[in-house]
């Protein structure tokens, strides 16, 4: 119990975005099931593991922190539910983010006898500002005059969203954006809620088109215990792997410890 002008908070957990995902597969029909249940069960006490099922392939992905993360959760599946799965190769979860400021007209017509479809904004997409904590989208909307209708305005908002899970420069989803809608018109029979949502996504992909899109990978810290005499060949095997040595220690049992920072599609099987 508290006093209502001074609540008492209590601080909530932040789960990071899984990195790394593998395809997985019943090996028998029997499995199918039984894989459809251990997976949930993981997933119900393991908020950092996600599954989804990829919608042009057909096949269920598991989402984790890592390499170790996804064979302890396959492991278990295997020792405590029963269920013997075959694994895909591991995929990065790249994603993408734009470098540019761009502002873009552009309008939807859609004329199919009876009744059309029209939507024509003017907006401007860039980098999320710094402080902005509010999610991947940024929205803003400065239309004046009503030249588009508010109860347009959450159309466009969620056609940019729903956009935002495909990249236009590899497919992976942008990481983060801000659009303002500027200006716009609309058409007193013609126009509704789809003509904007849709209008809004070919905004996007013509917008970030040209807004310098950059491709975003997660590299990982790395930490290698080596003794002395194998110190070259670890630091010319992680050059190889694009990898950045950022210092080297000595351990109090005399090995040395090289840190480096490696992107994660170069650290597949690593240890191994």
């Amino acid at each position: 119990l508290c006093d209502k002008a001074h609540p008492i908070k209590l601080l909530s957990l932040d789960f990071p975005e899984p990195v790394i995902s593998v395809s997985v597969e019943p090996k028998s029909k029997a499995d199918q099931e039984k894989m459809g249940i251990a997976l949930n069960k993981l997933a119900e006490e393991d908020p950092s593991f996600r599954i989804r099922s990829d919608a042009e392939t057909g096949q269920t992905i598991i989402a984790g922190m890592g390499e170790l993360h996804l064979d302890i959760i396959v492991d278990r599946m295997r020792r405590e539910f029963k269920v013997e799965v075959n694994q895909g190769a591991p995929q990065v979860a790249y994603k993408e983010t734009l470098t540019k400021n761009i502002e873009h007209r552009e309008v939807y017509k859609k004329q199919s006898g009876g009744r059309g479809k029209f939507a024509d904004m003017i907006v401007k997409v860039e980098p999320q500002d710094k402080d902005f904590e509010g999610g991947s989208l940024q929205f803003v909307d400065q239309v004046k005059g009503g030249n588009i209708p508010k109860e347009f305005i959450p159309s466009i908002q969620k056609g940019f969203q729903n956009a935002m899970k495909n990249g236009v420069l590899a497919g992976f989803p942008l990481d983060s954006l801000k659009v303002t809608v500027i200006d716009g018109s609309f058409h007193a029979v013609d126009s509704d809620q789809l003509s904007f949502e849709i209008c809004a996504s070919l905004a996007y992909k013509s917008a970030c088109a040209k807004a310098k899109p950059v491709l975003l990978e997660p590299i990982m810290k790395m930490e290698v215990v080596t003794p002395e005499e194998n110190m070259g060949d670890v630091i010319g095997d992680l050059n190889k792997r694009r990898g950045q040595v950022e210092g080297m220690e000595s351990s109090r049992s005399g090995a040395r410890v090289v840190k480096a920072k490696v992107p994660l599609s170069e650290t597949f099987g690593y240890v191994t």
